[in-house]
C-alpha cells in the first residue's frame, strides 16, 4: 500500500493552486509547501471559464493560460519537480474538456504517474466515459480523488469512499459559488464524514470550499475529517502579490504562517530555494476562499 496523501492521526493540508500563475515560479511555490510541511499540493491544470470556479480561480486560470500553460508543460515541470520534495505529494486536477478528451485515458494516466503526480482529479467527467477512466487509472496505478457534498445520497458517499483508494475524497462543504463558509460551520460537517469514514475506513476525507483562516482549520479538524483543502485565499495572496510587485512564494509563505501560527517549518530547510523580496510585505487580510466545486 503506498503512502498515504495525508497524515493519519494528525490534521493535515492542501493547498489548490493553478499551475503557471504565476509563471515560471511552480518550483519555488512547491518548495516551500514542502519546507511548510503542506501534504498535498492540488495542482489544476489550467482551463478557461470554469463554471465552478469564482473569480479569484478563474482569473489566476487565463493568466496561467496566457502564459502557455498546458497539460503537457505542468508534466514536464512536475517531472522535474516531484523527485526533489521530501513530503509534499502533487494531487493533479485536470479538466476533462480542455486537458483530456481527446488523450487516450491509459496513455494519459500513464503519463500523469510517470510525471510524479500522486492522484488525479478529473474535472467534469462525463458519466458516459467515467468507466473507462476509471479502469485507466485503476490500472495504471494512479489513484483517483473523488468528489461529493453532505447533501449527497448515502450511495454516492459510498462509491465516493470507495473510488478514491490511495487518494482521498474532497467533501465540498456547501453548495454555492458564494465563497463563504457553510452556514452552520465547517463542524456540522461530521455526520458526512463518519459516513464516508463508514464507508472506506481507509481513505482520508478533505474538506474544501470556505477554509481560509486558522478558525476554519480548527472547525475542520472538529468534523473528524483528515485534511482542510485552501484554495483562493491562497490563489488571491499570489494575485496580491502581482499587483504590489511582491515576492509571491514569500506571500503565500507568510499566508501560512498565519493559517498555521503553531506549525514550525520542516527541519533543516534553510529557507534558500526562494527569491528575497526586495520590497517590504504589505499585510492584506486573506479573507478571499476558494469558490469553486470540484466535480469527477
Amino acid at each position: 500500500m503506498s503512502e498515504r496523501l495525508f497524515p493519519a492521526h494528525t490534521p493535515g493540508l492542501a493547498v489548490f493552486l493553478n499551475a503557471g500563475d504565476p509563471a515560471g515560479r511552480l518550483a519555488d511555490l512547491a518548495h516551500m509547501l514542502d519546507d511548510q510541511g503542506v501534504d498535498v499540493l492540488e495542482l489544476a491544470v489550467p482551463f478557461p471559464n470554469s463554471p465552478t470556479d469564482g473569480p479569484v480561480i478563474r482569473r489566476s486560470a487565463a493568466r496561467a493560460l496566457e502564459a502557455g500553460t498546458t497539460l503537457d508543460t505542468v508534466l514536464a515541470e512536475l517531472a522535474g519537480l516531484t523527485p526533489h520534495l521530501r513530503h509534499l505529494k502533487v494531487a493533479l486536477l485536470a479538466d476533462w474538456s480542455h486537458s483530456l478528451r481527446h488523450r487516450d485515458p491509459h496513455e494519459s494516466a500513464r503519463a500523469i504517474a510517470d510525471a510524479g503526480a500522486r492522484a488525479l482529479l478529473v474535472h467534469a467527467l462525463p458519466p458516459r466515459v467515467r468507466p473507462a477512466w476509471h479502469d485507466a487509472l485503476r490500472d495504471e496505478g494512479l489513484p483517483q480523488v473523488t468528489t461529493c457534498y453532505p447533501a449527497s445520497a448515502p450511495g454516492v458517499l459510498t462509491a465516493a469512499a470507495r473510488g478514491a483508494a490511495g487518494a482521498y475524497v474532497y467533501l465540498v462543504a456547501h453548495y454555492g459559488r458564494s465563497g463563504t463558509t457553510p452556514a452552520t460551520g465547517h463542524h456540522t460537517l461530521a455526520d458526512t464524514v463518519t459516513a464516508l469514514r463508514a464507508a472506506a475506513p481507509d481513505t482520508p476525507v478533505a474538506v474544501g470550499f470556505g477554509v481560509k483562516s486558522a478558525a476554519d482549520l480548527d472547525a475542520v479538524a472538529a468534523s473528524g475529517a483528515d485534511a482542510a483543502i485552501v484554495g483562493s485565499a491562497a490563489v488571491a495572496r499570489l494575485e496580491q502579490a502581482a499587483a504590489h510587485h511582491l515576492d509571491p512564494v514569500e506571500e503565500l509563505r507568510a499566508y501560512l504562517t498565519d493559517l498555521r501560527p503553531a506549525r514550525p517549518a520542516l527541519a533543516g530547510t534553510g529557507g534558500g530555494r526562494t527569491t528575497p523580496r526586495t520590497t517590504p510585505r504589505t499585510t492584506t487580510p486573506a479573507t478571499a476562499t476558494r469558490e469553486d466545486q470540484p466535480a469527477c
